[in-house]
């Protein structure tokens, strides 16, 4: 009878943890970004707290860019202060488009650019 009880607490905390994997991912939002030469087209963003996915297309901006995503007030150029899991998985050739890995982001300020196009620093605001 224990064994019963222990394997019924075990199958239940599995289902559980099970449906709230699948409600933390239900929750991922998605965010495009395309780049041209020398600049985004999008200049800046206001985006709710919660996890993200940045997508980025590469609209003949450079024969490769990227993403580098950094609280404000930070030193871009330093890849200590890079949000690394905001990078693209592998850099974006011309005319594809690359993930990041999810990123929550909290609120406040923070500067998205590409360091390959050499666009300016835009600003994303999380409320």
């Amino acid at each position: 009878m224990k064994n019963l009880i222990v394997g019924l607490f075990l199958v239940a905390f599995t289902l559980t943890a099970t449906a709230q994997d699948k409600m933390n991912k239900a929750v991922v939002k998605m965010v495009s970004f395309e780049q041209t030469k020398g600049e985004f087209t999008q200049k800046a963003l206001t985006l709710t707290e919660g996890t993200y996915v940045f997508n980025v297309t590469n609209n003949n901006a450079a024969p490769e860019v990227g993403l580098v995503l950094i609280e404000d007030g930070k030193d871009g150029s330093k890849p200590e202060n890079h949000i690394a899991d905001a990078y693209v998985s592998q850099m974006v050739k011309h005319g594809k488009t690359e993930s990041s890995k999810e990123v929550r982001l909290k609120k406040g300020t923070y500067k998205y650019f590409c360091p390959f196009n050499k666009t300016p620093e835009y600003t994303l605001v999380v409320k």
